[in-house]
């Protein structure tokens, strides 16, 4: 039995890159359009596009939530990078493994935070000190924010109904100074638990038209497809979240695999995956 994905994105950390994001609409400015920084004293300058993120949570789960997107000016020390937590969800974590960042999370969760404290000190000889500490100096000025991704753990909630975009997500980069840098939005949408293929059992001889059942999440569309992609047979999860189905053709006589599939809401979700072997014939049952 193997299995052939994953419903919950879980993102990578910021030192592998981002595999779950994606570009979101630019924020609404006040006086400046998509590509210039916003702040207190007004527009700063070109900073190139919006910050952005983008991640798929099941209910009762945490995932991360990776940001990026910063190409402006270099913003040095004491700028801090904010992401606002979603509707119904909470920031738990802020995993950024790279030196030069402090992470820290408001009461209740209710944002993160990531502070650009300056990249960290170089290691050598004392006569080599005085050049690390121009080295570091440059860097620490250079560095912080551009070309990088930074994540942010989120929890959904178990009762949040799977297919849900959750509003109110909202990001913003400021300098030392505390003005507004740039700003942005991401999309957290609720994911759906992955379906499960209970029966039939993986290895037992089958007859050709075997029923199929499992459970998924209340009122999704199942679909069982064989090692083809093909569709054997569908129906839809019952309130209590079981289902069954009987194949609407014969299955060929020999070695097979069948999956299901659950789709709620614009969302889907995959079973593992289970080898069958059909030995009967179509009138025959298992």
């Amino acid at each position: 039995m193997s299995r052939s994905w994953k419903t919950t994105i879980f993102g990578l950390l910021a030192v592998a890159g981002a595999t779950v994001m994606a570009a979101t609409a630019a924020v609404a400015g006040t006086a400046g359009t998509a590509g210039t920084a916003y702040g207190r004293e007004g527009p700063t300058g070109s900073v190139g596009r919006d910050l952005w993120a983008s991640a798929t949570i099941e209910p009762g789960r945490e995932g991360i939530v990776e940001v990026g997107g910063y190409e402006g000016a270099p913003l040095g020390e004491g700028s801090v990078l904010t992401l606002t937590a979603p509707a119904q969800t909470r920031v738990t974590g802020t995993p950024f493994a790279a030196g030069g960042y402090r992470g820290a999370i408001a009461l209740g969760g209710i944002s993160g935070t990531y502070t650009f404290v300056g990249a960290p000190a170089a290691a050598g000889s004392a006569a080599d000190e005085s050049v690390a500490d121009d080295s570091v100096a440059h860097e620490s000025a250079s560095a912080g924010w551009k070309g990088r991704t930074f994540p942010f753990v989120l929890s959904v909630p178990a009762n949040a109904e799977p297919g849900t975009r959750l509003p109110d997500c909202a990001l913003v980069l400021r300098d030392a100074n505390g003005t507004v840098r740039q700003r942005g939005s991401c999309t957290v949408t609720v994911g759906l638990p992955a379906p499960v293929l209970s029966r039939p059992h993986s290895g037992v001889p089958l007859g050709a038209l075997p029923r199929t059942s499992g459970t998924a999440y209340p009122g999704a569309q199942v679909t069982v497809r064989d090692a083809h992609e093909e569709e054997v047979c569908a129906t839809t999860a019952a309130p209590a979240g079981t289902w069954s189905c009987v194949p609407s053709r014969a299955l060929p006589p020999g070695p097979g695999r069948l999956q299901a599939t659950a789709t709620f809401n614009g969302v889907s979700a995959t079973s593992e995956q289970i080898d069958i072997v059909v030995t009967g014939a179509a009138d025959a049952q298992p």
